[in-house]
């Protein structure tokens, strides 16, 4: 698929995704969204791809929904799919980017805001520089937030800063982000990609069954009893025997003290 709202670059099983709007901060108008849903699609059933970096073109991450307008040509009464559709477009643009089984990581290169950083919060991993900012905005524009934050920001910093954060809609700097969880590591800024990518190389070292497993349980974790994790357990580690070559090549490069090569196999 040809992109325009977003540039797909390739670094050996690193795929970088750059959102390219960079005269709108790379606010999320119709056609970006559609952009965004395709490409996770995409990576998620392109098996050269191993982990996934997003990342935003110019001065911001992603400055949320486009209040200038939609789609040009867009027909003004709704579809019947979408009178039907019980998550909306921020809904299902959550659910694309948290829905995607291969590790992810956010490089915040500027401000992230509303849906903007929701969508960093979808990611598994985010990294940041001395111009990342967060922001809610959402009680700015008289709304509660929406694609998924009142999921994912409670179980990242705790629901009494989640409630600070959206009802005051405050900017957090990056110092502060990294204190409190939003960003999981802080680089110098002409390091924020390479450090990004480094991190995703180091992710897809791993055996990719055993990665998306491990992926799954973890999120799975978040809305689970004890023992229902401790059975799910059991679940991924059989998926994860299913690759048969790396869970060969795993007990073989031990025996040989040498890097394992693992291929999904």
């Amino acid at each position: 698929m040809e992109y325009k709202n977003l540039i797909l670059e390739k670094q050996d099983s690193v795929a970088v995704i750059t959102l390219n709007r960079p005269e709108k901060l790379n606010a999320l108008n119709r056609d970006l969204q559609d952009e965004i849903n395709a490409i996770c699609e995409e990576m998620r059933w392109d098996d050269s791809v191993r982990a996934v970096v997003f990342t935003g073109a110019g001065r911001g991450f992603c400055s949320g929904a486009d209040l200038t307008g939609g789609r040009r040509g867009e027909p003004q009464e709704p579809t019947r799919r979408e009178m039907v559709d019980e998550y909306s477009w921020v809904g299902r643009l959550a659910k694309s980017v948290y829905g995607l089984d291969k590790p992810t990581i956010a490089a915040v290169n500027g401000v992230a805001a509303g849906a903007g950083m929701s969508i960093s919060l979808a990611c598994d991993v985010r990294v940041g520089c001395s111009k990342s900012r967060f922001k809610t905005v959402f009680i700015e524009r008289n709304l509660s937030p929406d694609s998924g934050m009142t999921y994912f920001l409670p179980r990242i910093v705790g629901i009494s800063r989640a409630f600070d954060l959206c009802m005051t809609s405050r900017n957090v700097e990056a110092e502060e982000a990294y204190r409190i969880g939003l960003l999981d590591r802080l680089v110098e800024d002409d390091k924020l990609l390479e450090s990004a990518v480094e991190l995703g190389r180091q992710f897809a070292f791993g055996p990719p069954i055993a990665v998306t497993m491990t992926k799954r349980a973890l999120q799975r974790s978040l809305d689970s009893t004890f023992d229902d994790q401790l059975r799910y357990e059991i679940v991924a580690i059989s998926h994860g025997r299913r690759a048969v070559h790396d869970a060969q090549e795993s007990a073989l490069s031990f025996r040989e003290n040498r890097r394992p090569v693992f291929t999904g196999h």
